[in-house]
């Protein structure tokens, strides 16, 4: 008996046999350019707003394509919101809902920080199961190449896996284990010269696939999904970078304090850090690169680029490298600035530059209109959750329909266990420590400083019911009261952030922008290949 998957990749090879004798006599399918930052914030371009971070190449996909600036990360951490993009599925649905290698249940007492709840199991391998957004190109057609961070799954479950014929790169890691300049310690990742620039390096080997196999004198539509490590920690830059961002930022006048105590950590609130602005420019480098081998290899004219990221800016927790501001959180967090992403789609005839939209997407969102800007027949039992954004580039509108969020964890940065889902202007956010629900409306108040879940309570009776409704049907996974939770000693755990992580960030971030700074004595190992 064959598997509805097996059925569908079995069907695409049939029909693949039909179309090899008519596809000479029609339109080529439009290749697709796929472009993935990692914890790159919605405020960490210079065209979403950023007056620090210099982004020209980014810069120029969203001002010859369409801004979503309502766009949205299927979840506030990682591997979620990247199984989303591969499946079409909210987290709750795949159930991969925190990044993989996180501890769940009594697991999570040994980090010491003395919550509330006991995280829930998740699944620690993207479903082998799903039809994923490659495979359904193959099946149509395509070739396929993946270059960069995976982090859905270990051996078994790694890119070539899930339908990419070529995986440089992609493992179970969900950073850059050796860091930016080689080597990389990555064992699907050869090293070849030391101190080189591994964003550059992903770029060089998306430009020589799309040589190697072009388009234009193959007949054969590539589907090229180029997924940066960067700008996930260990935040590293060369000293040039670094020097030009220190400057800029003394120019600016640096900030007395850069933190401010959230929650559960300390929370950035000021765009200064001259490492992490030479990686958003390193990758913003690395970017120019493949646009312009699209033009090199006369590709540009029949290559749809995407460009977004897969959460919010790191603002608190790992390096603490950003701020949001002003939207509230980052990376971990419920509110939009961990959710919230630089989203483009740019499709040559089709979309006008400088096209903003406002209609609220999400990650999920991609595989259909990919389809369907592929001329591929949707799949909706795949992609449950997404919907085609056709009309939207088309410049129609879409009926309004619910997003929903699910992270039942607490993570590295300060989020709190919660679930949201936003239909049209409305925000509801349920926390799961103890109950209590947050009513926003984002039309008027982008920044969540105005709750209004009491005076708007048939509002929030709505969505609470909407949110579980689709919950359940989903067999969504919750936490659980910690039997052995002590409220005292959570206390003295908070109080001992603030009274010792606070001042090491800010003496870490003046020491960033100090003149004498010099890490490693080389950089990173960035100057081995100094030219």
């Amino acid at each position: 008996m064959y598997s509805n998957r097996q059925l569908l990749l079995l069907g695409g090879t049939i029909a693949l046999s039909a179309m090899s004798c008519s596809q000479s006599a029609e339109k080529p399918k439009p290749n697709v350019l796929f472009i993935l930052a990692d914890d790159l914030g919605y405020y960490d371009l210079s065209c979403m707003g950023s007056s620090f971070y210099e982004t020209p190449n980014i810069d120029r996909i969203a001002q010859e394509g369409v801004v979503f600036t309502n766009g949205y990360a299927a979840c506030q951490v990682c591997s979620p919101s990247r199984a989303s993009i591969m499946t079409g599925k909210f987290p709750a649905r795949h159930g991969i809902t925190d990044w993989i290698g996180a501890p769940v249940g009594e697991n999570w007492r040994k980090l010491q920080r003395h919550n509330k709840l006991l995280p829930p199991n998740y699944v620690f391998q993207l479903d082998s199961s799903y039809l994923t957004l490659p495979e359904a190109m193959k099946q149509a057609g395509y070739k396929t190449f993946f270059a960069g961070k995976w982090h859905l799954g270990d051996k078994g479950s790694w890119p070539e896996d899930h339908g990419f014929d070529v995986n440089i790169g992609g493992w179970h890691a969900g950073s850059p284990i050796g860091g930016y300049y080689s080597p990389y310690n990555n064992p699907n990742l050869e090293n070849r010269k030391d101190g080189e620039n591994l964003s550059m390096r992903l770029a060089e080997e998306t430009v020589a696939y799309l040589k190697a196999n072009n388009p234009a004198e193959t007949g054969q539509p590539v589907f090229a999904f180029l997924s940066f490590y960067a700008v996930h920690g260990p935040i590293q830059t060369t000293e040039e970078k670094w020097q030009k961002y220190r400057e800029k930022a003394a120019q600016a006048g640096i900030a007395e304090s850069g933190y401010e105590m959230g929650h559960f950590l300390p929370i950035r609130q000021v765009q200064d850090n001259p490492v992490y602005a030479g990686l958003v420019e390193s990758m913003d480098d690395a970017v120019g690169r493949v646009l312009s081998s699209l033009e090199e290899l006369g590709l540009d004219e029949n290559t749809i680029v995407i460009f977004t990221s897969d959460n919010g800016g790191v603002s608190a927790g790992d390096s603490f490298s950003t701020s949001n501001l002003p939207l509230r959180g980052g990376k971990g967090y419920q509110f939009e600035g961990g959710i919230r992403e630089p989203y483009f789609i740019k499709v040559p005839g089709l979309t006008k530059g400088g096209t903003k939209s406002d209609v609220p997407v999400s990650g999920t969102d991609f595989y259909p209109t990919i389809l369907d800007l592929a001329g591929i027949t949707q799949l909706p039992d795949e992609h449950a959750d997404g919907v085609s954004l056709l009309p939207v580039l088309q410049g129609k509108s879409l009926p309004e329909r619910p997003l929903v969020w699910h992270y039942p964890h607490y993570g590295n940065q300060g989020g709190e266990p919660s679930s949201i889902i936003r239909l049209g202007d409305w925000k509801l956010i349920h926390y799961y420590e103890d109950g209590r629900e947050e009513l926003y409306n984002l039309k008027t108040d982008m920044e969540e400083k105005h709750d209004l879940a009491s005076v708007q309570p048939e509002k929030v009776d709505e969505l609470h019911a909407r949110l579980f409704d689709y919950l359940h049907e989903v067999n969504a996974r919750f936490p659980e009261k910690d039997p052995e939770y002590d409220a005292e000693l959570e206390k003295a755990h908070l109080e001992r952030v603030e009274k010792n992580r606070m001042p090491q960030l800010e003496k870490q971030r003046l020491h960033y922008l100090s003149e004498d700074f010099n890490p490693n004595n080389n950089w990173w190992g960035s100057q081995v290949t100094k030219d």
